[in-house]
């Protein structure tokens, strides 16, 4: 399958772990703009059909729009913007424009978060259990708890009917590792999802970043998963 000709947006690890895959499967990178780059204009995306946006919570918002203003479909996965995610996308469906935010491009953490959602829900049914979220990143995120960590939370809470506390750990260079913990008196059970390389989340950016051309509305990762993106 043809890849479309791609912009990043953002030069950081994940930015750089995405441009070294994207070369390495034979895409075309338009452009590559750092956070001096600003604002974003279709004239620096420099003809890209599709753009990845990994700079930094502040910018993430206004570079989406632009791109979706500049007629690109855009795929974010910057976090710590949620106070801005209702008005970004009402902008971007007003437009008529397509973007996919995630806080997590891993497969595999679809797969953690469902299993998370079950232990919740067994653990709710079962007397003497408490579940606590403990998700680990490296010393130099800027959100805590990360954008995964809040999501898989919020799933865990609705699952066990009260809010699940989460530890933020932030030391090196963990690229990420959220466990859920269920805690009795006796015993506990842990589900954990380890990331060991980037290039998982490069993966998935990848596979989103080529699934959404052509698309228009806002989606997520399951969206891709279930129209076979990751195939």
């Amino acid at each position: 399958m043809k890849t479309p000709r791609l912009a990043l947006i953002g030069a950081g690890k994940m930015g750089r772990a995405v441009h070294r895959l994207a070369e390495e499967r034979g895409w075309t990178v338009a452009a590559v703009l750092d956070s001096k780059m600003v604002p974003v204009t279709k004239e620096l995306l420099a003809g890209a059909q599709v753009a990845i946006e990994l700079s930094t919570p502040n910018a993430a918002p206004a570079n989406a729009i632009a791109c979706v203003k500049a007629g690109i479909p855009v795929v974010v996965g910057t976090t710590g913007w949620d106070a801005e995610r209702t008005r970004v996308e009402q902008e971007v469906l007003a437009a008529g424009g397509t973007m996919l935010a995630a806080p997590n491009f891993a497969l595999g953490m679809t797969i953690f978060r469902q299993l998370a959602e079950q232990l919740a829900r067994l653990g709710a049914a079962t007397p003497g259990y408490e579940p606590h979220l403990v998700e680990t990143h490296h010393a130099a995120k800027l959100d805590a708890p990360s954008g995964t960590a809040r999501l898989v939370a919020s799933d865990a809470s609705a699952a066990f009917g009260r809010d699940v506390p989460v530890t933020s750990i932030r030391v090196g260079s963990v690229p990420g590792t959220h466990e859920l913990i269920l805690d009795g008196p006796f015993e506990q059970i842990r589900v954990v999802h380890e990331v060991r390389d980037r290039r998982v989340f490069a993966e998935g950016a990848l596979a989103a970043a080529q699934w959404i051309v052509g698309r228009k509305g806002i989606f997520t990762m399951s969206d891709v998963m279930d129209g076979g993106g990751m195939r």
